[in-house]
């Protein structure tokens, strides 16, 4: 096997997920199962994608990949030639790969056929765990995980897919079997967190006030786990319409933030951010506006820039601005969010879902 050599693969992709592909041209993608390739384009292109392109639901994709083994090497990439042993055995050069391999996503282009209209090539580039973009990202995403193991990660990780009630039935359960007061002021907060994401507000602030009625007990007065509950707090208070106390909680979360942290922390602009989302709801966009700005200025500093918390701070400001009649800055601010969006989360996530709904929303205001 050369060192550097090409790959084919032919499917279908649903129109729907073809868009989503083409918003993320210069990002990552994964294949999550075992990876089926051919050396031979043909009956890649003729057999597979040709063929899915006359499905009126379906577009017909060829990848082309570009290998380099020294990096399936760093990775731990696994592939294998199977030639022998696929339905068209010599004849396609078949070529597995192990799951989760990673690539990017160079170019797509339309290829011109006298049948279909629907049919692309998307050449890809396998990348290694030393991808810059890759390495930033996961490294944010660990530190989010912090020292959380087991099920509690597990929950945590449910959340940040957008599956609350996978999430919620995992903490209830962890709640009962908690051996210590810290375990259980974090599975309270983490429930809450859950109830919040699913709109439950009430339930949401229960969990989180019983998670900080144990952490007051057992934390000092400027522990950064105080900090967060005063966040999540404040953050359900506004959802309820209760404003000033959203904001007293908010800035109390931040008096701890601004003792324990280095200044341009992160968590630091999750604290404006809420306070600029009080001062949107309460109609004071000015204030709002700053807020978010200081929050957005953090973030580009601490975070990666295709980090899913830098589209919500984009998203704001966007909000505000459509709020005001700017329509222009409203759809530059929230095309930016949805472009991030798309290339960090699961493509059924509701986010990316609600930056479209904004985007079509703004538009038609144009």
């Amino acid at each position: 096997m050369p060192t550097n050599f090409q790959v084919f693969r032919g499917q279908g992709l649903s129109i729907e997920d073809f868009e989503k592909m083409k918003k993320t041209k210069g990002g990552l993608m994964s294949f999550n199962n075992f990876l089926s390739t051919s050396r031979n384009r043909q009956i890649s292109f003729n057999n597979f994608a040709r063929s899915a392109a006359s499905n009126t639901n379906s577009v017909g994709i060829l990848f082309v990949m570009t290998i380099d083994t020294a990096i399936c090497t760093k990775s731990s990439t696994s592939f294998a030639e199977v030639s022998k042993v696929g339905y068209y055995k010599d004849q396609e050069e078949e070529i597995l790969f192990s799951t989760h391999a990673i690539f990017r996503i160079d170019r797509i282009e339309r290829i011109h056929d006298n049948h279909y209209d629907r049919l692309y090539e998307v050449t890809l580039t396998i990348v290694g765990n030393d991808n810059h973009e890759l390495n930033t990202l996961t490294a944010h995403i660990r530190e989010e995980l912090g020292d959380r193991t087991g099920w509690s990660r597990l929950g945590f990780i449910l959340i940040k897919l957008g599956e609350p009630a996978k999430a919620e039935q995992l903490y209830q359960i962890l709640i009962e079997k908690a051996s210590s007061d810290q375990d259980r002021a974090e599975y309270n907060h983490q429930l809450g967190w859950v109830y919040d994401d699913m709109g439950e507000y009430s339930k949401a602030l229960l969990y989180y006030e019983k998670s900080l009625d144990i952490d007051k007990k057992i934390l000092s007065p400027n522990d950064l786990s105080l900090a967060s509950s005063y966040n999540n707090i404040g953050l359900v208070y506004n959802s309820m319409g209760e404003y000033s106390k959203a904001l007293s909680s908010y800035e109390r979360s931040l008096e701890i933030k601004k003792i324990a942290l280095p200044p341009n922390h992160p968590d630091l602009a999750s604290s404006y951010e809420g306070i600029g989302v009080v001062y949107d709801g309460m109609g004071e966009y000015s204030k709002a506006l700053s807020s978010y700005e200081r929050s957005l200025e953090i973030k580009k500093i601490a975070l990666p820039p295709n980090h899913p918390d830098l589209a919500d701070t984009y998203e704001n400001i966007g909000l505000v601005h459509e709020a005001t009649g700017d329509y222009p800055k409203a759809l530059s601010f929230l095309q930016k969010a949805r472009d991030i969006r798309e290339k960090s989360l699961p493509p059924q996530h509701p986010k990316i879902t609600k930056s479209k709904n904004n985007i079509d929303r703004v538009k038609k205001k144009m």
